[in-house]
């Protein structure tokens, strides 16, 4: 049996359909396969958030590269550079943003202090308990719901066939590559990219690889149009907090509070023991949020792994395969961790290290 491709991809999320047009373009015949609609996963239910304020050190020289790549797509994507401000409301807060920001600071992140006295002047919207506040010049934001149609413009551009609504029931290897069956007929191909999100762990466990990978149900909430609150991207010390006013006038809320269910059950929900203390932060930071109504909530899958860096490169004990996932930050640095992948799977050495799935996770707060 000759594989039809030299590469089958499975997820068609920022991932999935970045390292595909990496691969193509490094001369590999590609197909990427989707259980529902391209970029409509994690990746199309985000809040869109681009700050760099909310990244991890480690991964800041991936988050930057991810920023650049971003700020080149435009207006393709919905890109806003706005600045962002991260708040501290008492002594306890204002401590870890110190700690925490000088850290980024030095990876490279563009951040700096302002007085409280300073940020009324420039964001009045927010509230007067303001006891410290970090700035990023670079944050802002995209559109997430345009990452399908981005994505799918792109693939069809270079010509890399793609199925949606094609779950994958079953992979078997076979002497030159893999057999996957999907809800859609067969697919063979003579390598393997995994990089489906949530659902990263029943997929390798198709090839009998037990990866740790959880799924975190985050929480994004819209209000309905508004008069204009806040210029910039908000959040807050804890993180539990981000917040930007679109164009449009809405506002949306994130901030990483979790919902119910799990990628098995298809879709997540919203709790309201989180929701409602998530939306009353929002309040507080912006007291003009109490004049507008929440139209929708909805939650997305976030995969992760007990140490909370990504999954990049080999699939243990399983030759030709490859994994890319659980990618904190994941859709700020998806475009840039995408190219890194690709050019492995090509046989390059990527410009960064990636993150290998072989290594023994050690839970990390």
């Amino acid at each position: 049996m000759t594989p039809s491709y030299d590469i089958a991809v499975v997820g068609g999320g920022i991932l999935g359909c970045a390292t595909a047009l990496r691969l193509s373009e490094g001369g590999m015949r590609a197909i990427v396969i989707e259980r529902g609609d391209l970029g409509q996963g994690a990746s199309g239910v985000n809040a869109g958030t681009l700050s760099l304020q909310i990244k991890r050190v480690k991964l800041m020289p991936y988050a930057l590269e991810g920023h650049r790549r971003w700020a080149a797509l435009g207006d393709a994507v919905g890109y806003r550079e706005t600045g962002g401000y991260t708040l501290a409301f008492n002594e306890r807060e204002a401590n870890l943003l110190h700690e925490r920001m000088a850290l980024k600071a030095e990876a490279g992140a563009p951040i700096e202090f302002v007085a409280p006295s300073d940020l009324a002047k420039r964001e009045p919207g927010l509230c007067q308990q303001v006891v410290a506040a970090s700035w990023c010049a670079k944050d802002g934001y995209a559109n997430s719901s345009l990452t399908g149609r981005y994505y799918r413009a792109r693939l069809l551009a270079a010509q890399i066939p793609y199925r949606e609504h094609s779950a994958v029931t079953a992979i078997e290897p076979f002497e030159q590559g893999f057999t996957l069956r999907t809800s859609h007929g067969e697919v063979s191909s003579r390598r393997l990219l995994l990089a489906c999100g949530g659902w990263l762990q029943d997929v390798t466990k198709m090839l009998g690889v037990d990866l740790p990978v959880r799924a975190r149900i985050n929480t994004v909430s819209v209000t309905e149009r508004g008069p204009r609150l806040v210029n910039t991207v908000v959040g807050h010390a804890t993180g539990l907090l981000t917040l930007k006013q679109k164009a449009n006038g809405t506002v949306l809320i994130g901030g990483g509070w979790q919902g119910q269910g799990s990628p098995r059950e298809g879709r997540g929900r919203i709790d309201l023991g989180t929701l409602v203390p998530n939306l009353a932060l929002a309040q507080y930071a912006v007291p003009g949020l109490r004049r507008l109504r929440i139209l929708r909530s909805w939650t997305g899958f976030e995969a992760n792994v007990p140490d909370f860096y990504p999954l990049a490169g080999a699939l243990p004990g399983v030759p030709g395969a490859f994994v890319l996932g659980c990618v904190r930050g994941g859709y700020t640095i998806g475009p840039y961790i995408s190219e890194l992948m690709g050019d492995f799977i090509l046989g390059r050495e990527p410009e960064r290290p990636l993150f290998d799935p072989a290594r023994v996770f050690e839970a990390t707060t």
